[in-house]
């Protein structure tokens, strides 16, 4: 059973403990770009929160090589010579390659380590063409069409293509003909396009995860990486007929944002193709940077002791930023009886409480957790504005209230505008109940869910709508009506 390729998926769900939907796909060459869109479409259909795609190859038989070399596939002096005149066949490689895939809302909420974002793919099949293994170069064209409608882009707007890009005869001119077909249009600036397989080699079912992860690093250091073995340009290919070139030295990835399709087309006939966007992180703003906690666990005083010191001389060399350093300690490790918490602005400022630290140990039942909201009178200019520059979830929560307000007043300009009338009934509750609202968001994903809640005056509306008796809508319909009534009092 241990040579099954079902099983072997299901082993890794099983060492994972994973329970969504576990699958081994086969279309030869484009299986992993396929797994990449159909674990696109089961986290868009809310069917999974988080998707493991990708793909391995490995030569571990002589028997696939040599079916390979009766085809005729292979390249004699085991290169791929993609867009070559001289290309003869490809040059097989080895590996693995395996994406993360999340919603792009819960990767942000979550404080994820975002590399790319895949904007929209698609897949489709040959049909009939002039054999079995022979491309056919209007469903590539069509393929890529239709992934570019799901991104909603317009052909413009993709710089790079990462293509198949065998190294065939055959199969170059018509993949670079489709691209031009699809991508071509009115372009300010050519299509470039290019390769891993002139690299790496063709790693077959795990070729369209080598291109993808080829396109995310290129994203990340803004630049294109030569594509390997072009002396001679294809004569097969049009290129001075073509807005698309082939860039065989280190180029740098000019526009914003940076977006590349990624292509991989099976020997099945199954075409696959993926749009990538590079992610732009906002930026945080300067001096608004909030402080840290670090969280430290273990079974026992001795063993906790001993992993503080290992963080206190990790602290004193590491490059790391304190917000990753924090992260990783505090949701990437289980959380034992003995356990260690400090706040720090910086690495040092953690490393000197570090060394003072006192381990506490926590009770076996958890004490429960009440919310408590405030009434009028606790506002302030400004207040909430440092969380709502750098946290996302609190950004979120007050700007859908603002929506909901939008009708009444720009809960924003009452905020954060240094407008006078936060002090006046009628706007100052709408605008207690939003930063209330918001700071239980901001708990709640970080984990601290409240028990019981409570309030006094204004406060109990909040904690009536954190508690499920009506809808935020509702609520800030019901404390909008009642600060005008209570406005117009005398």
């Amino acid at each position: 059973m241990g040579n099954t390729r079902s099983i072997a998926v299901g082993r890794l769900s099983y060492t994972l403990g994973l329970q969504g939907a576990t699958m081994q796909l086969d279309t030869t060459c484009s299986s992993s770009l396929l797994a990449v869109h159909l674990a696109c479409q089961s986290l868009r259909s809310g069917e999974s929160n988080l998707a493991l795609a990708g793909g391995v190859s490995l030569m571990i038989a002589p028997e696939p090589t040599i079916g390979f070399c009766k085809l005729k596939a292979l390249s004699p002096d085991g290169r791929s010579k993609t867009f070559d005149a001289s290309a003869d066949g490809y040059g097989r490689g080895e590996g693995c390659g395996i994406v993360v895939l999340k919603r792009l809302s819960d990767a942000i909420a979550h404080q994820d380590n975002i590399l790319a974002i895949v904007r929209g793919s698609a897949v489709n099949h040959d049909g009939q063409s002039n054999g079995l293994t022979a491309p056919n170069g209007e469903a590539q064209a069509t393929v890529i069409r239709q992934a570019i409608a799901a991104a909603n882009l317009d052909p413009s707007d993709i710089q790079y293509v990462e293509t198949h890009g065998t190294g065939t005869a055959l199969g170059d001119p018509i993949e670079v003909l489709a691209l031009a077909k699809a991508l071509g249009g009115d372009r300010v600036h050519p299509l470039r396009i290019g390769s891993v397989k002139t690299n790496i080699g063709h790693l077959e079912a795990a070729a369209g995860a080598a291109s993808l992860i080829k396109v995310v690093l290129a994203m990340q250091h803004r630049q294109i990486p030569p594509h390997l073995h072009l002396k001679t340009p294809n004569p097969y290919i049009p290129w001075d007929k073509l807005a698309i070139e082939v860039p065989t030295q280190m180029t740098d990835w000019t526009g914003e944002p940076r977006r590349a399709g990624v292509s991989s087309f099976g020997m099945s006939g199954t075409n696959a193709h993926v749009i990538v966007e590079e992610f732009q992180q906002e930026p945080k703003t300067a001096n608004q940077k909030p402080a840290c906690v670090l969280t430290l666990s273990a079974k026992s005083e001795k063993a906790l002791q001993a992993q503080v010191w290992q963080y206190v001389n990790f602290l004193e060399t590491t490059t790391e930023s304190i917000e990753n350093v924090c992260f990783t300690a505090n949701t990437g490790r289980s959380h034992f009886d003995y356990r260690v918490a400090i706040v720090g602005e910086n690495l040092a400022q953690l490393r000197e409480k570090l060394q003072a630290a006192q381990a506490v140990r926590v009770p076996i039942n958890r004490p429960k957790i009440a919310f408590l909201f405030t009434g009028q009178g606790s506002q302030y200019a400004d207040m909430g504005k440092q969380l709502y520059e750098t946290q996302t979830v609190f950004r979120e929560a007050i700007d859908q209230c603002a929506d909901l307000l939008r009708s009444e007043f720009s809960l924003l300009e009452v905020l954060y505008g240094n407008d006078s009338r936060l002090h006046q009934t009628q706007f100052t509750q709408p605008a207690l109940f939003a930063i209330e609202y918001a700071l239980t968001c901001l708990w709640r994903s970080w984990g601290i869910v409240p028990d019981v809640v409570m309030g006094h005056s204004l406060g109990e509306y909040v904690a009536a709508c954190v508690a499920g008796v009506f809808s935020l809508a509702d609520a800030l319909k019901l404390v909008t009506t009642r600060a005008r009534l209570m406005q117009a009092l005398p």
